[in-house]
């Protein structure tokens, strides 16, 4: 490396020079062929396609395991073997952070969520016209949230019932997913008549169809996702370029194309 070579690199992002050196070299990128990473359900469809990208650019294999942002807390913490966390609560990753966890400076926000009404085409109340009103119809027996102890997603629901209005009229109507994927499962099945749901698997290809009403942010506190690197990742350059690779432009596309919003301070 030229002494202008060491200057620049000194200037770059330590995950970008990590990047650089997965696209230039062979014998790391074939020393590194796994990232595993432990995503909230809400990300299925956009790890789907971040992946697919990273994977394309660098040869490197990103292993996604999606489930309870709750659960994963807890399983890192017993020594899960992941190399990167993205959670759908901030807060989980702070303290992943402040336990020692995680990777010195890795910790950071990558999106918020945003959650809609979402019900079946064939449902004959108009979720999209009637908003919260159509959750009091004597039709909808069952709505289904993710369960709030574990999810943010959940939480967000009962506090968007809560400043509605209309909590009390319709919390023995709630059924609880271990997640937001499992929310959106059982009304996709017919079990629920409708749900609170994540923005992000309203525009899944298996929903996309639905009857949908989008919630205004100010109802409920934001759902801030974070990500970090977990400190003992065996594959710790690998995880760090695809943490940056999420945060890139073509990452922040992919994830606003998914139902994120993806601020600027990012």
């Amino acid at each position: 490396m030229t002494p202008v070579d060491a200057k620049l690199c000194a200037r770059l992002p330590f995950c970008v020079i990590c990047l650089a050196v997965l696209l230039a070299s062979p014998n790391l990128r074939a020393q590194e062929q796994k990232v595993r990473v432990a995503a909230a359900a809400d990300l299925k469809f956009a790890m789907e396609e971040l992946s697919a990208g990273f994977e394309s650019k660098t040869g490197t294999q990103v292993d996604v395991t999606s489930g309870s942002s709750g659960n994963f807390f807890s399983q890192i913490q017993s020594g899960a073997p992941f190399d990167l966390f993205f959670s759908a609560d901030m807060e989980y990753v702070k303290k992943l952070d402040a336990a020692g966890l995680a990777e010195p400076g890795t910790l950071c926000k990558y999106a918020s969520g945003r959650i809609v009404i979402w019900a079946p085409s064939n449902m004959e109340v108009d979720v999209a016209r009637q908003g919260w009103k159509a959750l009091l119809d004597p039709r909808v027996q069952k709505i289904a949230i993710a369960n709030p102890e574990l999810a943010p997603y959940g939480r967000a629901a009962v506090s968007a019932l809560q400043k509605a209005g209309i909590y009390e009229q319709v919390k023995n109507k709630l059924v609880y997913g271990e997640n937001i994927s499992q929310a959106a499962q059982f009304v996709k099945s017919g079990n629920a008549q409708a749900g609170i749901l994540a923005h992000s698997l309203a525009l899944s290809p298996g929903m996309k169809g639905g009857k949908v009403w989008e919630i205004s942010a100010e109802m409920h506190p934001p759902i801030d996702q974070g990500a970090i690197v977990l400190r003992n990742a065996k594959g710790k350059t690998a995880a760090l370029a695809f943490l940056h690779f999420v945060k890139s432009d073509g990452g922040r596309i992919i994830l606003e194309k998914r139902g994120f919003t993806v601020s600027t301070g990012n």
